[in-house]
């Protein structure tokens, strides 16, 4: 299964619904890592897809 920013987001987001939901700090602590954790990798594959495309729009520009 190969990830997808839709994934890492929904992670992030069930990450944080868990600690909203939790009576116990250190449970909610380590759900509000594990969001930001999900979305560290959201923000990085998106940045990487957004470099490779501008790299292949300047690839086909200059075979054009």
């Amino acid at each position: 299964m190969s990830a997808t920013i839709e994934f890492y987001r929904t992670q992030a987001e069930k990450c944080t619904a868990e600690a909203e939901a939790s009576a116990l700090t250190q449970v909610r602590d380590r759900n509000l890592r594990a969001a930001a954790a999900w979305r560290a990798m959201a923000d990085k594959l998106l940045h990487t897809e957004e470099l490779r495309a501008e790299k292949e729009r300047i690839a086909a520009a200059k075979t054009a």
